[in-house]
């Protein structure tokens, strides 16, 4: 898929699509928006306005309040691609979004998702 499809998507299509993921898995909706929140700088208003609005995928991001600096330390591969090595900014943003979701769904414990310090 091209990017500028992904990036045309509106974020009410995929918004759900995240939460079912985790879901399935025994985690909450509201494990996904403190992801969410934690990497884009959103509230949990301002993501749920946009999966009840028709905003892009792509815009979601590029209107993000303040992304996260410790985003910088998610590494791993999802769809087969090393997400610390995409050059093209916003699907990185994108994939980093991915790869959160995914430990969420693995199982793995909120601190370490949210890249804490112990």
């Amino acid at each position: 898929m091209n990017s500028e499809k992904v990036y045309n998507m509106e974020f009410a299509k995929l918004y759900p699509l995240l939460v079912q993921k985790a879901e399935r898995k025994g985690r909450t909706a509201e494990e996904v928006d403190t992801i969410i929140s934690w990497l884009t700088g959103y509230q949990a208003e301002d993501i749920r306005k946009a999966a009840a609005g028709s905003i892009s995928y792509g815009d979601f991001f590029r209107n993000a309040p303040q992304l996260n600096p410790d985003r910088k330390l998610i590494k791993g591969v999802v769809c087969g691609v090393r997400v610390e090595e995409i050059e093209e900014p916003l699907m990185r943003e994108i994939r980093y979004l991915d790869k959160l979701v995914d430990e969420l769904a693995k199982g793995k414990a909120m601190e370490k998702i949210l890249r804490k310090k112990a």
